[in-house]
């Protein structure tokens, strides 16, 4: 009988033999740069939001940073579409071809915001030719995490998924960082009158070369063989793209929604924290420009230090164990913490630091968790539907829904609030959720699960 925070605890698992150290280290690389090169475009456009803003759509200073924030959420609600398409092709025809496409669009659309004339040059085509952009970039981005956290868990050894997934999120951060970096380097360099004439559209030229890099990494590699298992098997191309999607809404509700649960609170700290602070700083707390921009870079730095220790300790003690200390320690400390950021630059400065490492436990672990939750034959499909419906109405969402909390109450802690009520719907999909550390997620069963344990068995065999 299984603990209430680890219900159905299953038996070790028959582990499939590692790949050699070269091949996941080079699946490592080829998942990252996806990941990068997405939030790499969310680093610009969260720190350049005030020069996109003025220079793509019309009205006061106020109203064209909500436009653009509006624009920026648009993206994240067609990525559900783009899950419904890219995560049953991933299924049907495997992991690698998908990634090699939606990377491409993803830089593709990134580099060609920063072709967009201004509003001044096309008037109203101006902000339409941005958010068809952005809608490309959400579409792409709809088969890109769920591919790769999938690529990355299916070539990590077993019993280090952990520490080698959390990798992709460091990739994550890298990408951001360097956005954001480029971006401000830019602002202190350049002076405003250049950033507003053409300075703000050089880092979106940068995710062309970032894309074809990507491209190229990812070619050089094999699908997984966690894939190539099961398709010598049981020959998965010959099904069609909708059986796969009819597949995973009929047989795995119950996943699903567990996983939107942690994904509602995932997302709704990482788009409050990483992309809506520069704003929030700037706006609402009255930090000047550079110290709105510099206080998210330094806790962010802090967190892709700690990433991969806290992917190791979740491969000891088990995913769930970390994801409730960060859930427990968000929602208590949400509230004291914004309150601290309020006092000013230093102020700001810690309590984004203890923001960041208390949000670690769960990105970190976002590979080694969210694949393990579902079998090999819908792994790509039913992670990339859950996981951009989830995002796409709570975590793109976030920044837009916090801006206008605050405008309309003038209560400055509505941040603290949104990502409290976040986690605790995390923590009840957390207390429903099956401890997978250590388990094989070869085969057609859930990880985890005595039947999952039995097929493995008969694969080592076999």
């Amino acid at each position: 009988m299984g603990s209430p925070m680890n219900p159905e605890r299953p038996p070790q698992s028959t582990i499939a033999p590692d790949q050699p150290p070269g091949v996941v280290k080079k699946a490592i690389a080829a998942s990252a740069i996806g990941n990068a090169t997405e939030w790499f475009d969310y680093g610009i456009y969260a720190y350049g939001v005030t020069y996109i803003s003025a220079a793509i759509f019309p009205g006061d200073t106020q109203q064209a940073t909500l436009l653009a924030l509006m624009t920026f959420a648009v993206s994240f609600l067609v990525r559900p579409l783009g899950g419904l398409v890219w995560g049953p092709l991933g299924d049907r025809l495997g992991r690698k071809r998908v990634l090699a496409l939606t990377i491409l669009m993803m830089a593709g659309a990134t580099l060609c915001v920063g072709l967009v004339p201004s509003y001044a040059a096309i008037g109203l085509w101006a902000p339409i030719l941005l958010v068809l952009l952005r809608m490309i970039q959400g579409f792409s981005t709809g088969g890109e995490y769920g591919g790769a956290a999938t690529f990355m868990a299916e070539y990590a050894p077993d019993r280090r998924r952990g520490f080698f997934g959390s990798f992709l999120e460091v990739g994550t951060l890298a990408g951001f960082n360097g956005g954001a970096l480029l971006m401000l380097g830019l602002i202190t360099t350049l002076g405003d009158d250049a950033m507003n004439s053409w300075g703000w559209r050089v880092p979106f030229l940068v995710a062309g070369p970032l894309g074809l890099v990507g491209m190229y990494l990812r070619s050089k590699m094999e699908d997984t063989p966690v894939f190539r298992e099961l398709e010598q098997k049981t020959h998965e191309t010959e099904e069609t793209a909708g059986t796969k999607l009819k597949e995973v809404l009929t047989g795995y509700m119950p996943q699903l929604l567990k996983l939107s649960g942690l994904v509602i609170a995932l997302n709704v700290v990482n788009y409050t924290l990483l992309s809506y602070s520069p704003t929030y700083l700037q706006t609402t707390i009255n930090l000047d420009e550079q110290g709105a921009l510099i206080v998210p870079i330094i806790g962010q730095l802090l967190m892709m230090i700690v990433l991969p220790f806290v992917g190791a300790l979740s491969d000891r003690v088990g995913r769930k164990p970390v994801w409730l200390v960060s859930l427990i320690g968000l929602t208590v400390l949400a509230i004291p913490l914004y309150m601290l950021m309020g006092t000013g630059l230093v102020g700001a400065i810690v309590a984004f630091g203890i923001l960041g490492l208390l949000y670690t436990p769960q990105l970190a672990t976002i590979s080694a968790t969210f694949p393990a939750m579902f079998p090999t034959q819908v792994r790509f499909a039913a992670l990339a539907l859950g996981y951009n419906v989830a995002t796409s109405l709570f975590g793109g969402t976030a920044p837009l829904v916090n801006e206008g909390l605050i405008e309309r109450t003038g209560d400055q802690l509505w941040p603290a609030y949104y990502m409290m009520a976040a986690c605790v719907i995390g923590l009840i999909a957390l207390f429903t959720m099956i401890e997978t550390k250590g388990c094989s997620i070869r085969g057609t069963h859930v990880p985890g699960t005595p039947e999952a344990l039995a097929e493995q068995e008969r694969l080592a065999r076999a």
